[in-house]
């Protein structure tokens, strides 16, 4: 019946509950972020049953907790464990003033299958990703997903419907027209900037530019993303013609918050890939598909791709759209984002 959600509906339920510090049933699990759990219901909780927190492989290194899953460790929380010790566990920021957390005891047998999808929503929510789980029967008016094809659904990629647009005159060419698209998974829209009259039937000049706040609104020197934007506009309205795809893809896939966190544990002296590590991310979780699927959308089949970026290249090539040339998009540094820069460069392969 089509009144009845369906499961990439029913997901972009479950992030919202999670954002409002609603637990979600995954299989037959209870799921709570530690993020946003208040105290009566991480009470409510654990009267259900042994709770256990699972995190990320890389917060588990971190905290020195063995991850016998490998992507994720589940750990068994004592009885005494309250809603500030779940938090620090989770949360990076305290950990050079209070290092030493534990011992803790994680688990090495049974199902870590709603964990690990819990964990996955609790990134496709932008939240923490720590989350308490306990083996209990669902209360009425939950939101229920099966643990299993959450998974795969997060994984897969979303289709993308064109939603509206519009001329849009900018400094850079007054012959530009901004597109709206709309993700089928509930996400943030996307969008595509056309300069000019970009052919469809020759490789035009792209950029695929993921969302920075702080850098392109803000003017923030802490990284070079404002710039890049700036520039790459630039040179494609001098072409006459190019696309710029903007990707709601903020803190390289973390979010605003969690990128503003990153910052912080900078500040305390970890490079940004570190400060992701230590958050419990990767050092990139954005999804580059989407970039492909729009360019696809927009009848574009070849780019002269503007990135320093080579894993960009490759997503598009796996994706179906050919780059017979990359073109370098080498903006000025500042004693701010030098440093940045550089462990671009060094541990993320970009081409600086």
């Amino acid at each position: 019946m089509s009144l009845i959600p369906t499961l990439p509906e029913t997901i972009a339920r479950a992030r919202a509950d999670l954002r409002m510090g609603l637990p979600v049933a995954l299989g037959d699990h209870l799921a709570a972020a530690v993020e946003t759990l208040s105290p009566a219901r991480l009470a409510d909780l654990r009267a259900l049953g042994p709770t256990v927190l699972a995190l990320t492989g890389r917060r588990a290194e971190t905290l020195k907790a063995r991850a016998y899953d490998g992507d994720l460790a589940r750990v068994a929380l004592p009885m005494g464990a309250d809603l500030a010790g779940l938090r620090a566990l989770a949360d990076p920021a305290g950990d050079l003033m209070t290092p030493m957390k534990g011992p803790l005891t994680t688990l090495r047998d049974g199902d870590a299958g709603p964990h690990r999808a819990a964990l996955a929503l609790a990134k496709s929510a932008q939240l923490l990703p720590a989350m308490l789980l306990v083996a209990a029967p669902a209360p009425p008016g939950l939101t229920r997903l099966p643990a299993g094809p959450v998974l795969a659904q997060l994984a897969a990629e979303a289709a993308m419907a064109p939603v509206a647009a519009a001329r849009l005159p900018l400094l850079s060419a007054e012959r530009s027209r901004l597109h709206i698209f709309r993700p089928d998974d509930g996400g943030e829209e996307h969008y595509a900037i056309e300069i000019g009259d970009p052919p469809r039937d020759a490789p035009v000049l792209a950029r695929l530019h993921s969302a920075c706040f702080t850098g392109d609104v803000l003017g923030s020197l802490k990284c070079d993303c404002g710039p890049q934007l700036n520039a790459a506009l630039a040179a494609m309205g001098q072409a006459g013609a190019g696309v710029l795809l903007y990707l709601n893809q903020e803190g390289r896939g973390i979010g605003l918050a969690n990128k503003m966190r990153a910052y912080d544990l900078q500040n305390q002296g970890f490079d940004t890939v570190e400060a992701n590590h230590r958050l419990g991310f990767e050092d990139d979780e954005r999804d580059f598909r989407i970039g492909a699927a729009l360019l696809r959308r927009l009848g574009f089949g070849a780019v002269r791709l503007m990135t320093n970026n080579p894993r960009k290249v490759a997503m598009m090539q796996a994706h179906g759209i050919a780059v017979p040339e990359r073109v370098a998009l080498i903006v000025p540094r500042n004693r701010h984002n030098t440093g940045y820069l550089d462990v671009k460069a060094e541990k993320s392969g970009h081409l600086l």
